[in-house]
Formats: C-alpha cells, structure tokens, sequence
C-alpha cells in the first residue's frame, strides 16, 4: 500500500509532461493564426515548428516568434510551416498577447539561434515540462 502512496504522485507528474504527437495527429495551424512568412517565396529556407500534446498550457496558445517578432499562434498538437529569409535567425516562443485569459498574463521567452539555409527546412518542436515549463528544441533525426 505504501508503493502505491509513493508511486501515485509521480504517476501524477509524469502525465503533465509533453509527448511529441504522431504525425497523422498533428493538424496545421489555421491560416489566421499564421500572421507572418506564410507563402513559399524564391530564396527562403523553411522552418516547420510542432506543439507537443499534454496538459500543462493545454488550453493556451504560444506565441511562435521569428527574429522576436510574433510570426503564429500555435495550440497544441499543432504545426506551422514558416518560410524565412535565409541567414541567423532567431526562433523563439513567448506569451500570447491576443490571448485575454490567464495564459497572457504570465511569463515566457525561450530562443534558440538557427542559421537558415536556402532551399532547406529545419524542424523543433514546443515541449512543456512540469520543472522547466515551455521550450523550443531542435527535432533529431
């Protein structure tokens, strides 16, 4: 009886951690929540951001920010194709500021640099976790 005590909270924990989706689960995000580098242009390189399902965050949308600016809101179990200006470019999330829940009231910033390529695509994912909170990671084959 005891394990089971000690068991259950880390059962508990464990099920708000984020789990990458498999592919035929993941939906694209609808085209007005994409605000910037939508179409296909000549001399881009592409970077293709997932969300993670889970609970943590589940009911708010992240802010998807190409050089700092907001480029989509994703919710999760969602994916955005963004065609970029190839050079160093940095790829972050943030708060949802047309979000008017508690989800915009908090706090968030994660970057990572991407040096972008013309002609390539790059892919990350968003993951949630109960001790760092939300992050944006590069996908590894």
């Amino acid at each position: 009886m005891r394990l089971i005590f000690a068991v259950l909270p880390l059962l508990a924990l464990a099920g708000c951690s984020s789990y990458q989706a498999d592919p035929d689960k993941v939906t694209q995000v609808p085209s007005d929540r994409v605000l910037a580098y939508q179409q296909p242009a000549q001399n881009t390189g592409q970077i293709v951001v997932n969300r993670d399902l889970g609970m943590l965050g589940g009911g708010c949308y992240v802010a998807v920010l190409v050089d700092r600016q907001v480029a989509a809101r994703i919710a999760i179990g969602e994916a955005v194709s963004l065609h970029v200006p190839p050079g160093n470019r940095v790829l972050g999330i943030g708060i949802d500021k047309q979000d008017d829940t508690l989800c915009g009231m908090g706090r968030l910033r994660r970057e990572v640099a991407v040096r972008v390529t013309e002609g390539e695509s790059q892919q990350f994912r968003i993951v949630s976790q109960n001790k760092g909170g939300f992050d944006i990671k590069p996908v590894t084959p």
